[in-house]
């Protein structure tokens, strides 16, 4: 008997879809770079796509075909397992014929799990029959049982922003994808993890699971389209919904706070669950305030709280911890070193020739810059760096991937593009929409240099997931760069914003094939020792250590 189409199969199930990985092209640094060297995929030869063929999937090795003018499926536990991939690039007009076209390809044991899953589309509810276009996310996530099995539980904080929230745009960036990747990890190690966030959307449901062992849950907490700047109104509200789902559930083992906002609601969690706190600022407000940024007048004093009821704050590495301990007095046997991780799955050496061909790129140079367009990110000096290099080079261009964030974004990116227009560099400069996480792969991969001119990062996850990628990296010697980046041997740290000074590190990897490709190496083998699963593993330990540990007290 012939088996029906996932169109009516689909059809009542609707959820939400996270952006996420797929299996993106290798990268072999041209002639020059790690493929030089022997390491990651060789070059493939790409055959034309066009909108209507999906494209090969190069899961288990052998040629990558780039495509992106098609949407991206993404599949989770038990239907990845029967599909063979995690996610692949596949053609369709709409939501069910992707998902049919996907059943021709993975067959009936792939179909079978897929009848059982919701579907998302873009972050929001989808329908079978809404229209897809180029770029769009689709993702396929099994039914998820409870806990069974599960080693213990925790709360992750996350009041102002969403895992499943596309990176890039908004008030989206490197946290999305940290609380993403490490809550994921979690799981995997036996936590149970519940993610509240505030909901953004009238559409989203309450909660969505979105692999076994871990669950984003949406907490009503003022108007969905509240500006950034005015969530610290809804923090009582956040608070009680957490709290609410927290004793409907059976409570939790640790709290697990990102930011100074959710560090406040944690904090009054804690002391109303007699539960363990373990923050991670992801930024501090008097680091930014000393670079001249302007923040909420109530939040350093909040930070100081926060870091006073800690049981344990988690620094990116040791200028954070130094920061904390300086600026806001926090006891150094309290704070503990765990750096993020990178996917190397997505993120990995492989073959720059189709991932120019892929973004339209020819042979000429390629500048990277990748992050939210705001002041602090220091676009405009990447801009600057463009126009002084030495035109015997050639034509360099230089890439922006990237959407405006915060009150001052849209201003900053216009800003942006007059001083482009104003340096002649119009038809040398491409500005590029956000891209889900995944497709950051075959830019990185696509690039002779990435800049990271950053006036403050406490990480700076682009610049491990270019290194991942094999690409060498220039970065502002701040924050967690001067850590991750190892000057003359992964790439170049500038201490100055001199666009001079950061031209003419980008020509001495431009100009020397040896030394892009010696870079190239060692960047990718720095970045290997990175992973999410040691994060979560640090983490993990941490919070068993806190289980037998008395809490520490504070006057709130």
């Amino acid at each position: 008997m012939a088996r029906p189409g996932l169109r009516g199969a689909c059809r009542a199930r609707s959820a939400a879809c996270p952006p996420g990985p797929a299996n993106v092209p290798g990268r072999s640094i041209r002639s020059r770079r790690v493929a030089a060297a022997g390491v990651g995929p060789q070059p493939a030869t790409i055959p034309p796509l066009d909108r209507r063929r999906p494209a090969a999937d190069g899961a288990t090795g052998g040629a990558h075909f780039y495509a992106h003018g098609v949407p991206t499926l993404r599949l989770f536990a038990a239907v990845r397992q029967a599909a063979g991939v995690s996610a692949t690039e596949i053609d369709g007009e709409t939501v069910a014929e992707v998902l049919d076209a996907a059943v021709a390809r993975f067959g009936p044991a792939f179909e079978e799990q897929l009848r059982a899953c919701r579907i998302w589309r873009n972050g929001e509810p989808a329908d079978p029959a809404e229209a897809v276009a180029a770029g769009d996310e689709i993702a396929a996530l099994p039914p998820v049982s409870g806990g069974a099995g599960r080693t213990g539980r925790v709360a992750v904080i996350s009041l102002h922003t969403s895992p499943l929230l596309q990176p890039g745009s908004g008030d989206s960036g490197g946290m999305n994808v940290y609380v993403r990747e490490l809550s994921a990890a979690l799981a995997h190690r036996g936590l149970e993890c519940s993610v509240y966030v505030r909901r953004h959307s009238d559409r989203l449901l309450p909660e969505i699971h979105v692999e076994p062992g871990v669950r984003v849950v949406h907490v009503p907490a003022g108007p969905v389209d509240l500006p950034k700047e005015s969530l610290d109104s809804t923090l009582d509200e956040f608070t009680e919904g957490v709290l609410a789902d927290l004793r409907l559930n059976g409570g939790v083992d640790a709290i697990h706070a990102h930011y100074w906002l959710s560090g406040v609601a944690g904090h009054r969690v804690k002391h109303a669950l007699d539960r363990p706190l373990v923050t991670t600022f992801h930024t501090l407000g008097r680091v930014k305030q000393g670079l001249g940024g302007a923040e909420p007048p109530g939040r350093a004093r909040a930070e100081e709280e926060v870091v006073a009821c800690s049981d344990v704050v988690c620094a990116a590495g040791p200028v954070e911890l130094d920061h904390l301990v300086r600026l806001y007095g926090a006891p150094a046997d309290r704070v503990q070193i765990v750096a993020p991780g990178v996917e190397h799955a997505l993120f990995s050496p492989g073959d720059p020739e189709g991932a120019r061909a892929a973004l339209g790129l020819g042979s000429e140079p390629v500048l990277l810059f990748v992050g939210r367009v705001q002041p602090l990110k220091g676009l405009d000096l990447a801009v600057e760096t463009l126009g002084r290099l030495d035109g015997r080079l050639g034509r360099a261009r230089l890439l922006v991937v990237g959407g405006p964030s915060g009150r001052q974004g849209r201003a900053e990116l216009a800003r942006v593009r007059g001083l482009v227009a104003s340096a002649g560099l119009a038809d040398r400069v491409r500005f590029v929409a956000p891209q889900p996480h995944h497709r950051l792969a075959t830019y990185y991969r696509a690039a002779d240099v990435v800049l990271v001119p950053s006036r403050s990062e406490t990480f700076g996850l682009v610049a491990l997931e270019a290194a991942a990628c094999g690409a060498a990296v220039v970065a502002a010697e701040v924050g967690g760069l001067k850590t991750l980046v190892r000057h003359g041997s992964t790439g170049y740290l500038v201490a100055d914003r001199d666009p001079l000074s950061w031209a003419r590190r980008v020509e001495e990897i431009l100009e020397d094939r040896l030394t892009a490709a010696t870079m190239a190496l060692e960047a990718a083998t720095v970045a290997r020792g990175y992973s999410w699963d040691a994060t979560a593993g640090l983490l993990a330990g941490c919070y068993d250590r806190l289980r037998q540990r008395r809490l520490v007290e504070c006057l709130a």
